[in-house]
């Protein structure tokens, strides 16, 4: 899926793409959204330090408790007051937190084209 298609999510404000490092690579902002490609390379990077986060916390809880199925992170999700945002590998979308679909958009990170 490419980030033009990811915009056509309802609810749609921003499409991005981003390096394991939190490097922007491409993005789309929806025209007259408060969103600036400043705001949109710091959430790279802190999608890149959550990401890592949760597999750190994956790992530890199966290593600990013997559970499995945390592991591979398949992406995440983080909700605002105004906006939500989805991630997956090295592609995100921000979304207007009353139209978000997380099911869509999730899939639709999964089938981005980073």
């Amino acid at each position: 899926m490419t980030l033009d298609q990811m915009m056509d999510l309802q609810g749609a404000l921003a499409a991005f793409t981003y390096t394991d490092k939190g490097d922007i690579t491409d993005h789309r902002i929806r025209e007259g959204t408060e969103i600036t490609p400043q705001i949109l390379d710091l959430l790279a990077h802190s999608c890149v330090a959550n990401i890592a986060v949760a597999t750190l916390e994956a790992r530890g809880w199966e290593s600990l408790t013997g559970q499995k199925g945390f592991e591979p992170l398949q992406g995440f999700s983080m909700v605002g007051l105004e906006w939500s945002i989805v991630v997956g590998d090295r592609c995100g979308i921000i979304l207007k937190n009353r139209d978000v679909n997380y099911e869509a958009s999730f899939d639709a990170v999964k089938a981005c084209s980073a």
